[in-house]
């Protein structure tokens, strides 16, 4: 049974009101999405720089460097669920919130360790390779702390579905200004510098500055509205655990996020590769940058618009499948040449912001299906084990371009010969494909909890009075 503020029965119109009607102020759901941004200034930089940064600044083979992200993400997936588990079985925490004192005191470790994954001591080569993956699994940990809290708080923010999907429109446009920043302003400002060694620590130290001032923003303009504190019983953290394997649409969302976020960050961690020895231009990323944030106001209309005539989940399959469409036709016919390639990959990105824009609205209703089938409110939990999922699609994406760089005999600082090249166009267009496609059948397939049925599960919990 869970423990919460019971509502008394002249209360329960007040709920469905709160249920259907969207209450979220324009500035709250724009603070939210300062909370992405701020993780974004921070997260991003390993994402797109540090596979490079390791082969080609601190100097570690492609595989090693890949191994440090696939070692480190599985740490990090262990790590989220602990962090999940302890958020859920706080007690009597501050008035400030379940959620948001993490995000402001985890900001300055986070912002210290992004540092610290971009510095190149003078250690021997094996010194190397351990510092790497030393720095790189610390990193996580922090973002963990902060990132955890973060996505769990939009499920105690609001109960209405358009709120929802706003929040996660907000998060995703933050995420994406993210990019936007970091692709168009770290290269630059290492150019600046005698040397890659020195560039890139101030590089990334000025974006984690600008990112521990979003966190702050994100934390005071938010406010925690359906918050649950467990009773002190033994065992219902483990009983909220084992029930995520009773929850089928949050394990056919976990199999479609595993697939497609793969081939997301698969894609960000080579495009560096692709872009210097395939196009020849090191410095498209800024502009590759660009043109993504300059699709993502129309992409999010877009989204909102579709989302309202078909919900939520047709809404992802249709982002999904032109994404899709996009990178065939890279693959066949526009991946080598730079214009061409510029106009179709802008264009998969905007259906890229689609799927993406609204995943985070499905977990926050999945908190509500385990909630209405098992009487316990998990956000922590639920919200961790997705992320888990996650950090393994960002370990795959991580060590699959180290590996499959050395498969297809990619050297480093060296032109590449024509077969290379002919590997790497697969790595960077195919094998995103390939996987992208299965995750959309089995989406499509399987996930039942349309926008329709969460709103009866919403009323049922009102009447239960658990919400």
């Amino acid at each position: 049974m869970v423990v919460t503020k019971l509502k008394p029965a002249n209360k329960k119109l007040k709920t469905f009101k709160a249920i259907q009607e969207p209450k979220l102020k324009m500035k709250e759901k724009i603070s939210y999405g300062f909370g992405d941004l701020g993780n974004g200034m921070m997260f991003d930089m390993g994402q797109i720089y540090l596979l490079k940064f390791l082969t080609d600044v601190l100097g570690i083979s492609s595989v090693y460097a890949g191994l440090v992200f696939l070692v480190s993400k599985i740490f990090d997936a262990f790590v989220d669920v602990g962090v999940g588990s302890y958020i859920d079985n706080q007690k009597n925490y501050s008035k400030k919130g379940k959620f948001r004192p993490f995000i402001i005191y985890g900001s300055l470790p986070l912002a210290i360790m992004t540092v610290v994954t971009f510095l190149t001591p003078n250690f021997s080569e094996t010194g190397k390779i351990i510092w790497a993956f030393a720095a790189y699994m610390a990193f996580n940990a922090a973002y963990s702390v902060v990132n955890i809290p973060y996505g769990s708080l939009s499920a105690s923010m609001t109960l209405n579905a358009d709120d929802r999907t706003q929040l996660s429109v907000f998060r995703n446009m933050g995420s994406q200004g993210a990019l936007f920043l970091a692709g168009v302003s770290v290269i630059p400002i290492v150019s600046l510098f005698p040397n890659e060694a020195v560039g890139y620590p101030i590089a990334v130290a000025v974006l984690a500055i600008f990112g521990m001032v979003f966190h702050v923003i994100c934390y005071k303009g938010v406010k925690e509205r359906h918050v649950v504190e467990r009773p002190d019983v033994k065992g219902l953290g483990k009983k909220a655990f084992l029930s995520l394997f009773k929850n089928v649409p949050f394990i056919v969302l976990v199999i479609y996020t595993l697939l497609t976020i793969t081939a997301q960050f698969l894609k960000l961690n080579v495009q560096l590769f692709y872009f210097d020895y395939v196009l020849g231009q090191e410095g498209l990323v800024g502009v590759v940058s660009t043109l993504n944030v300059i699709v993502v106001i129309p992409a999010v209309i877009l989204t909102t618009y579709i989302s309202k005539r078909v919900g939520k989940k047709m809404t992802a399959i249709i982002g999904t499948a032109g994404f899709s469409i996009c990178e065939l036709l890279n693959f066949t016919l526009f991946g080598g040449e730079v214009i061409p390639f510029l106009i179709v990959n802008t264009l998969g990105s905007m259906f890229l912001v689609i799927p993406t824009t609204v995943s985070w609205a499905f977990i926050a209703d999945v908190v509500e299906y385990g909630q209405w089938q098992n009487g316990l409110r998990s956000e922590g939990i639920i919200y961790s084990s997705y992320s888990f999922t996650r950090k393994l699609s960002q370990a795959l994406a991580g060590f699959l371009p180290g590996l499959a760089l050395a498969m297809v005999g990619f050297k480093s600082n060296v032109e590449q010969t024509a077969s290379t090249i002919v590997g790497m166009k697969f790595v960077f267009f195919g094998f995103p494909l390939i996987i992208t496609i299965l995750g959309l059948f089995i989406f499509l397939i399987f996930y039942p909890l349309t926008d329709k049925r969460h709103n009866q599960i919403v009323k049922e919990l009102a009447l239960r009075e658990e919400l």
